[in-house]
């Protein structure tokens, strides 16, 4: 039996939907929870917030979330970015918080509190990232979306990019997530249908500094929500299937100010490049749970154990557009992060190690 139902009627929803709420403001407040999840709760607001000061912090049961003990349960959220909210519309808004201990001091699921740090540190050096979010949707059943019930699809080929019936699965889910993220405010730059059947990803980006973490984050959210509706569960598992299937990424672009100035910017990236070779491993460390499964040198991949570079190589650690490689500036591409990287991570230790740490 599923475990798993679609959880929203527009029939029934509709009219509720549609009463007037009067001035008062629906607020979402949404968090990371202490294994990578998501969560979120509605406070009403008297008015709409004009910025993020104007908004109250609040608690929750970090016991029943794995950030606080039985017995020190409260957790203290503290908003950090909102977004308008493609589910109720109106002026309600989706507010994306921060987790802290009672103590003042940042839960240890935070990773945004110490990446801020670094950006800040950065900050004349304009950090750019653009994250291609890949995923892979199950069904009701806990069955890849769409793929027979009793069997396999055909070999990949014809679904990366695919247009007609059997090449793509669940367009109506991937255009309602793509729209919700428009109408939400969030940078989301494109979408494209990946080499596995079922499989999809996302871009946002370019975003400077703290803001890529944050958008990421809130796309998750939607991607999530959405699927409550759809009765479809996302998967960021970076190796959902075992066997002959790509696996999923989250390839990573990232430019600086020095790397964007033409006539020295692949020297910029060259000497960024270079960094990051010798600090390979800590970067494994920190790149997503399950990796190992994902990063065998062969669908697509590098080698987890060992780094290389080059222009347009898909199978790189680091892959230089081809275009880049013309032009002499622009970004690199880092294709070693997971699907479930957290985008604070990886965006922090991009600027550490290429930045911070000579």
């Amino acid at each position: 039996m599923s475990d798993l139902i679609a959880t929203k009627r527009v029939d029934l929803l509709a009219p509720y939907l549609a009463l007037d709420q009067g001035s008062k403001i629906q607020a979402e407040y949404i968090w990371i929870d202490g294994e990578g999840g998501m969560r979120c709760k509605t406070m009403t607001l008297d008015k709409a917030p004009a910025s993020v000061s104007d908004l109250k912090e609040w608690n929750f049961d970090g016991s029943s979330t794995g950030q606080a003990p039985g017995d020190n349960s409260d957790v203290f959220l503290r908003p950090v970015a909102f977004f308008k909210d493609p589910f109720r519309g109106g002026a309600n808004i989706l507010v994306l918080c921060e987790c802290y201990d009672n103590d003042g001091t940042p839960n240890h699921s935070n990773y945004r509190a110490s990446c801020k740090k670094v950006m800040d540190s950065a900050k004349e050096h304009e950090p750019w990232f653009g994250l291609e979010q890949e995923y892979t949707l199950f069904d009701a059943d806990g069955q890849v979306f769409g793929w027979p019930k009793n069997g396999f699809p055909g070999p990949q080929g014809p679904y990366y990019c695919g247009v007609g019936a059997g090449k793509v699965f669940a367009r109506d889910f991937i255009e309602a997530h793509y729209r919700a993220c428009l109408y939400a405010g969030i940078n989301i730059s494109g979408i494209n249908a990946e080499v596995m059947p079922a499989q999809w990803e996302f871009q946002v980006g370019p975003c400077e500094g703290i803001e890529m973490g944050d958008h990421l984050w809130m796309a998750r959210f939607l991607l999530l929500r959405i699927g409550e509706e759809w009765g479809i569960k996302p998967s960021l598992h970076p190796k959902p299937l075992k066997g002959d299937w790509n696996g999923a990424g989250c390839h990573s672009n990232y430019s600086t100010k020095e790397m964007r100035t033409p006539g020295k910017g692949m020297a910029a990236i060259e000497d960024a490049i270079k960094k990051l070779e010798k600090k390979h491993l800590e970067h494994i460390a920190v790149y997503g749970e399950d990796n190992d499964q994902r990063l065998t040198g062969k669908h697509e991949t590098a080698s987890m154990t060992s780094f290389s570079a080059g222009i347009a190589n898909r199978g790189a650690s680091i892959r230089i557009p081809r275009h880049v490689g013309a032009q002499g500036y622009g970004y690199l591409e880092d294709r070693r992060p997971a699907s479930n990287v957290d985008p604070y991570r990886v965006t922090s230790i991009l600027v550490e190690t290429t930045l911070l740490n000579n």
